[in-house]
C-alpha cells in the first residue's frame, strides 16, 4: 500500500529571493515528497520593513521557477495584521514538516506551538545552516561599500562592477 507522500514547508518574504533562499528550498525539497512554499504577501512585508521590492506576484513566480517547489501558497495577511506568523497557513497545508533556514533556532519561531499542535515536525538549519544572505542587505543604499558574500574579500561594488 502506497503512503501518503511527506509534504515539506518553508516560508518567508522572499524580497527579493537571493540564493540563501534557493539554496533553503532546495534542501528543504530534499526532505520530503513534496515541497510547498509560504510566500509572505505584500501587506506583511509592507508591515515588517514599510516596503515591498519585488511584488507577490513577481516572487511567486520566480520561486514557482525553483527546482523542486511543488507550489506556492500566498499568505492571507491583511494590510493590519497583528498576526505576523503563517500559523493560519500551516493549518490550511498541514505539512508533515517545517523546514527552517537562516537564524531560525528552537524557540525563536512563532509557529512552534501550532506546529506541536497539529504533528508538524520542525527542523532548522536548512540550506547550507546559518544566515548566508538577507534581503535587507540586497536591497540596502550602501551595499556597494559592504564586504561581498561571494568569499573574494572585496567590497561588493569593486567586486560585481556597481558604482
Amino acid at each position: 500500500m502506497a503512503q501518503d507522500p511527506v509534504i515539506v514547508v518553508v516560508s518567508g518574504g522572499f524580497d527579493p529571493v537571493h540564493v540563501g533562499h534557493v539554496r533553503m528550498i532546495r534542501e528543504a525539497a530534499a526532505l520530503g515528497d513534496e515541497l510547498v512554499v509560504i510566500l509572505n504577501n505584500d501587506h506583511w512585508l509592507r508591515r515588517k520593513k514599510g516596503h515591498v521590492f519585488m511584488c507577490e506576484r513577481e516572487r511567486k513566480e520566480v520561486i514557482e521557477a525553483i527546482v523542486g517547489v511543488s507550489r506556492v501558497v500566498l499568505t492571507s495577511h491583511g494590510p493590519d495584521c497583528e498576526d505576523m506568523s503563517v500559523c493560519e497557513t500551516l493549518r490550511e497545508v498541514r505539512p508533515h514538516v517545517f523546514a527552517n533556514g537562516g537564524d531560525r533556532k528552537p524557540g525563536n519561531v512563532p509557529e512552534d506551538v501550532v506546529c506541536a499542535e497539529l504533528g508538524i515536525r520542525m527542523t532548522y538549519g536548512v540550506g547550507h545552516g546559518g544566515k548566508v544572505q538577507s534581503s535587507s542587505w540586497l536591497t540596502a543604499a550602501d551595499r556597494a561599500e559592504r564586504l561581498c558574500f561571494c568569499g573574494s574579500g572585496r567590497r561588493y561594488g569593486k567586486c560585481h562592477g556597481m558604482t
